[in-house]
């Protein structure tokens, strides 16, 4: 049958993919003695990715079985993934209202309280069951249909080919030290940790290995099949998806492959991967889902005499840029009680406008300075790499093109060059 050809392909790719992820952790820039060091306050907390990528083959080796998404017609399709999201929506706002119910002083017997909720929210997860599945292939599709169009395909198809499966997303403990910005640890731990389990554990590693850590939230991750996380926000979910797709993508080339061998890597790795993500998610939108395409910003009405007495508007791209660039004057000055006793103002600061940054730290700027897409600075400051790799995208006739120019880039020095050669 045409589904076990498919189907032997993708777990020949998935050996590909898992190997060149266990070559990265062993091979790359991320201190060994530190990751070691750190694991022994995590190791009981640490998710199960072996399980997880088995259990998640193995749903879409049944999907491709069935291959009932492809009995539907275009209307039928677009029909069934809105209901989906619908559905999510749907579930999330009835979770939230659960976890009221036994939050609420004034409810004796929650558990009796909720009875009809908790009955509701079954259905729902059976519902779900059945069509999660279907949704995402429907999604892998039109994603993968997507990237060929832009170019990006060999043998007529995208490698690998496009699969993903929504679930509960593990959290990620940065480490970073405390004398400057540098990721040294990323460590994944099971979903199920709560908030102040999280501060806990930073507390516990900070003042264990006078080290600076954060417990952080991600949208996906670039396994085979990517793991990404449930949402009824297309626009989001596309992007993601794309986002984590093409880290599949950059695996099977150098760029990929040399991750985690220096922060410049990893820098040029989610930068282009933003890129191309926010790009292959948003032509998914245009071609299947136009009607949930976000409103496009419109410019303030010229009113000088209205303008005159409103103060600027909070730009926090720009502030963060500012606080970044000073950090790391003072750690490269060796203050680093002033650099935190600074970045802990600067969180009051951004509090009070509206950005509930929990904790603000190195390892913070550590993780997100590395997505630099977007100009202005922002969490990366002063950092080039993000510049270079905009400018490179700037200067390629397209995605493809950009693609396939940077994934066999292994240094930042290679990507300078390019840049300086095409500028010329």
């Amino acid at each position: 049958m045409k589904w076990v050809s498919i189907g032997k392909r993708i777990l020949a790719i998935t050996v590909v993919l898992f190997l060149s992820a266990l070559l990265l952790g062993a091979g790359g820039q991320q201190s060994q003695d530190i990751s070691d060091r750190v694991r022994a306050y995590t190791r009981d907390k640490e998710f199960d990715f072996t399980q997880w990528t088995l259990d998640a083959i193995a749903l879409k080796l049944r999907q491709m079985a069935s291959g009932s998404e492809n009995y539907l017609t275009d209307v039928q399709r677009h029909g069934l993934v809105v209901d989906y999201l619908k559905l999510i929506l749907q579930i999330q706002m009835d979770e939230n209202k659960l976890q009221d119910v036994y939050a609420d002083p004034n409810i004796r017997d929650p558990k009796t309280a909720s009875q009809d909720l908790r009955q509701e929210l079954n259905a729902m997860y059976g519902q779900r069951t059945q069509m999660a599945p279907v949704a995402e292939a429907i999604l892998q599709d039109q994603i993968g249909r997507t990237a060929s169009e832009f170019g990006l395909t060999m043998g007529g198809q995208p490698i690998p080919p496009v699969l993903y499966h929504a679930t509960p997303l593990p959290w990620a403990l940065i480490v970073s030290p405390r004398n400057a910005i540098r990721q040294e640890a990323d460590i994944n731990l099971v979903p199920t940790l709560t908030i102040d389990q999280h501060a806990a554990l930073e507390d516990q590693v900070d003042r264990s290995l006078d080290v600076s850590s954060l417990v952080v939230g991600i949208g996906g991750i670039g396994l085979y099949p990517t793991m990404v996380s449930e949402t009824f926000d297309l626009n989001w979910l596309s992007e993601v998806i794309s986002h984590e797709w093409t880290h599949n993508f950059l695996t099977l080339r150098p760029l990929g492959v040399s991750y985690l061998n220096s922060s410049e890597l990893r820098t040029m790795n989610e930068t282009t991967a933003s890129i191309a993500g926010k790009e292959l998610g948003k032509a998914v939108i245009e071609k299947y889902y136009p009607e949930l395409l976000p409103e496009p910003e419109t410019a303030p009405a010229n009113n000088p005499a209205s303008e005159q007495n409103l103060p600027p508007a909070f730009d926090f791209n720009k502030e963060m840029h500012i606080t970044r660039v000073e950090v790391d004057r003072l750690l490269a000055e060796g203050k680093v009680d002033e650099a935190e006793k600074y970045m802990e103002q600067q969180r009051v600061m951004f509090w009070n406008n509206g950005y509930h940054i929990r904790k603000l730290n190195q390892a913070w700027f550590a993780f997100h300075g590395a997505y630099a897409d977007q100009p202005g600075g922002g969490a990366a400051g002063e950092d080039p790499v993000g510049a270079a790799v905009r400018a490179l995208r700037a200067q390629s006739a397209s995605l493809a093109d950009f693609l396939n120019r940077i994934s066999w880039m292994s240094s930042f020095e290679q990507l300078q060059r390019a840049v300086d050669a095409r500028g010329k």
